[in-house]
């Protein structure tokens, strides 16, 4: 990274990894990068107190660290992290007094947690036991979630569709996760498709 520019310092975009909400803007010198990155918490130079500061030292909301981008020209960070709690320090969500709530970008994080749950295997998981069943069993709940999705489908009580439209694709995902693909390989397809229809 190219700290020459602002005498010392570079900016710091953090962006929330599951929603993709902007969440605050930082700086961050040589060794607040460093910090960051071996500790996995988000940590910045305070250009007013002129020390290092781990965002959430105090309120205990730290930040923490999915991924860290380089721009182009080396010389401003995009860091993709999992807030603990509010980030601003009026108590807003974002620094831009935005609502960060996770919407679809939640399937991120059900995707990653699906992940853990086939690497770790915790006793008492219902996940883990699915993938301890194995592929036709995850394919059989697959089916059996979607010919129930159809039947609630004819019915007027909408709470019990949308139960079931959320079981289809939590077991939908688990599947993609037996097989070590993710909801983005779908979203991917769905992307491609919908380009080459658009140039039609």
């Amino acid at each position: 990274m190219d700290f020459t520019k602002l005498n010392g310092i570079i900016p710091a975009i953090i962006q929330d990894a599951a929603t993709g909400r902007v969440l605050m803007l930082g700086f961050m010198n040589r060794e607040a990068l460093e910090r960051t990155r071996s500790e996995g918490r988000v940590t910045f130079f305070s250009r007013t107190k002129n020390r290092l500061w781990t965002k959430g030292e105090e309120s205990g909301n730290f930040l923490y660290v999915k991924e860290i981008l380089e721009d182009c020209d080396a010389d401003t960070l995009l860091i993709k992290a999992i807030p603990e709690g509010p980030v601003c320090h009026t108590g807003s969500d974002t620094c831009f007094r935005e609502t960060n709530r996770p919407g679809t970008a939640f399937l991120t994080t059900l995707q990653e947690v699906i992940r853990k749950r086939r690497e770790e295997m915790p006793e008492g998981s219902y996940t883990a036991r699915l993938f301890a069943q194995g592929i036709n069993k995850i394919a059989q709940k697959v089916g059996e979630e979607a010919v129930e999705l159809v039947i609630e489908s004819k019915d007027p009580d909408d709470s019990r569709f949308l139960e079931e439209a959320a079981d289809l694709v939590y077991h939908l995902m688990v599947l993609l996760a037996a097989r070590g693909y993710g909801i983005g390989d779908v979203t991917r397809i769905l992307e491609e498709r919908h380009q080459e229809k658009v140039q039609k």
